[in-house]
């Protein structure tokens, strides 16, 4: 907010940028006619800047050289972050000012209202100092703050707990006995201290997410890693409403509420690096369950080298998101891995002579240099709303969240159909099925002919522990199984379990992919409208790798096993 101190007044705001040449008399009159309408609702410095009549810094520079103090652009390189924490966070925002550096004992000072003599007295008695202040923008104070102080949604639990540490947990259950307060009692060291550590070795263990689930008479956490759940801890059943609290508290739900689902979003910081934390709450028979699902950004981006394209399969798929335009589609189940794909294909196509924007629900990854966009269904910013706006953005490449319904399929066939790649993800269990989907919700089959370029299915499966990683002799009928589709195997191999694996034999994930690039024979039989049987078999015909088969190649290359591929494939 721009504030229009004491002394600035009577050195009259207007009549300063009149004489540095910056509004005209008659510019000044109309903010002040302005002004009178707003029944003072509105500072003068404030309805200049809304009537754009100057800029907030030529603003800033009048006060400053009303008051007779320095003019000074800040930002986080200038200041010094040791002076910084001179000063409670809360004082520093609420009056907006900025400790920018301290020799000996005098304190320069970076402040918006250069005349508030009771500000620098105030900041003179916290610190002990001799003040000097200079003016800057309230912008630029603002943004050196969110750079140099951890925002306050965000929690850093580095180093909270250790594997010794574990035997602190022992001692909760004797520590919170009657639990009355919510609030109070999510705020009680052991509380901070078992949802920190639920965090911690989450993201330590690469789990996707945190189940916390109430039974009858005892209350359990499970952690999905390697997209299977196994269970971590069994805290007191009493402790439920506090740790619930402690959680919703983190990602600003309501506490009082327990009879309805909730959604929100945490941020915290391990090893120097953010974390996403996606909470859901849901009401059931014993209390709140509650699941946590951790975005870690650093699995998300990744190169499309170590997705697990065999190396034919990765320069088609390459060769297909090279289109200049025309719709790229990935599909898959929940969980399957469609947004790292999007992610890594983003990250390769992304440079400075192309505007990428994306439609997201939710946001999952900022991406430096891309234009992203959040969904927001409660005020109408859907994906079909946003994507028909976007499209006047002047994008080159567009990717969608999710194609949902029929609108959205026809703004981005449209989209593809005028110049523009547009890359999104559908749910079906195979990369043909994404051909009929598309008719379904409403797109002609010659529509889809002609604005579909390929479409990409995919899984993930297991991978063998290496630490574990032993030889063996499967049955025939696995033996055959594998050489009918990946040709002769010398070794089969499985985990045989180990502690850094958990006794899965498992750890890590890697894709199995069948990549469905469109042929002029497939755009003929699609205008056609034949039927997904008939189009499967011409992909395959013209060289399609089918999921199982890709996933046989891996079975025989010793990354998983026979198991994980029939699992997660059909026949």
């Amino acid at each position: 907010m721009i504030s229009t101190p004491t002394k600035a007044r009577k050195l009259q705001l207007g009549q300063l940028l009149i004489r540095r040449g910056v509004l005209t008399d008659e510019q000044v009159s109309a903010a002040l006619e302005y002004q009178r309408g707003t029944d003072g609702a509105l500072l003068l410095g404030e309805v200049m800047i809304q009537l754009n009549l100057c800029t907030e810094d030529q603003i800033m520079e009048a006060l400053a050289e009303g008051c007779e103090v320095p003019f000074a652009h800040i930002s986080p390189k200038l200041t010094d972050a040791k002076t910084i924490e001179l000063l409670p966070r809360e004082f520093l925002e609420k009056h907006s000012v900025l400790p920018l550096f301290k020799i000996r004992n005098r304190l320069v000072l970076a402040v918006t209202e250069p005349a508030n003599v009771f500000l620098v007295d105030e900041v003179q008695r916290l610190t002990g100092c001799e003040v000097v202040i200079v003016c800057a923008t309230a912008k630029d104070i603002s943004a050196t703050l969110e750079n140099h102080l951890p925002s306050a949604n965000v929690f850093v639990i580095d180093e909270i707990f250790d594997e010794s540490d574990a035997s602190e947990l022992s001692l909760v259950e004797d520590k919170i006995e009657d639990i009355t307060d919510m609030e109070a009692a999510a705020e009680g060291s052991p509380v901070i201290k078992l949802v920190n550590y639920l965090v911690f070795h989450a993201v330590r263990e690469c789990a996707s997410d945190i189940h916390i689930e109430p039974d009858e008479n005892f209350l359990r956490v499970r952690y999905r890693v390697d997209g299977a759940l196994y269970e971590k801890i069994k805290p007191p059943y009493k402790m439920l409403p506090a740790i619930s609290s402690r959680i919703k508290i983190m990602a600003g739900l309501d506490i009082a509420e327990r009879r309805m689902p909730q959604d929100g979003g945490i941020h915290v910081m391990m090893d120097g690096r953010p974390i996403d934390l996606r909470v859901s709450t849901m009401p059931g028979q014993h209390g709140e369950k509650i699941v946590i699902r951790v975005i870690d950004n650093r699995s998300i981006m990744v190169n499309l080298e170590k997705l697990g394209f065999t190396y034919d399969m990765l320069k088609n798929w390459q060769k297909t998101i090279a289109a200049p335009n025309g719709i790229v589609l990935v599909t898959g189940p929940t969980g399957s891995g469609k947004s790292t794909t999007l992610y890594s294909v983003l990250k390769e196509l992304n440079s400075d002579e192309v505007n990428i924007c994306t439609v997201e629900d939710p946001v999952e990854f900022n991406l430096k240099g891309v234009n992203q966009f959040q969904v927001n269904e409660r005020v109408g910013f859907s994906f079909a709303s946003s994507l028909r706006s976007l499209l006047r953005q002047d994008p080159d490449i567009v990717m969608i969240g999710e194609i949902r319904d029929d609108e959205t399929a026809r703004i981005a066939v449209q989209a593809a159909l005028t110049g523009h790649l547009v890359l999104s993800t559908l749910h079906t269990n195979n990369a043909p099925g994404a051909i009929t989907r598309l008719m379904n919700v409403g797109v002609e089959p010659y529509l889809v002919a002609a604005s579909l370029v390929g479409v990409l299915a995919q899984r993930l499966v297991r991978k063998i522990c290496t630490n574990c990683k032993e030889p063996f002799d499967p049955p025939e009928n696995i033996r055959h199984a594998v050489e009918k589709m990946a040709g002769s195997v010398e070794t089969f191999y499985q985990g045989k379990g180990c502690p850094k694996c958990r006794k899965t034999g498992f750890s890590g994930r890697i894709g199995i992919y069948e990549l469905l690039v469109l042929t002029d024979d497939l755009r003929h039989k699609i205008s056609q409208n034949v039927s997904i049987d008939e189009i499967r078999t011409a992909a395959i015909e013209s060289g399609m790798t089918i999921l199982r088969q890709d996933g046989m190649e891996k079975v025989k290359a010793g990354i998983t096993t026979v198991e994980e591929v029939l699992s997660v494939t059909t026949a």
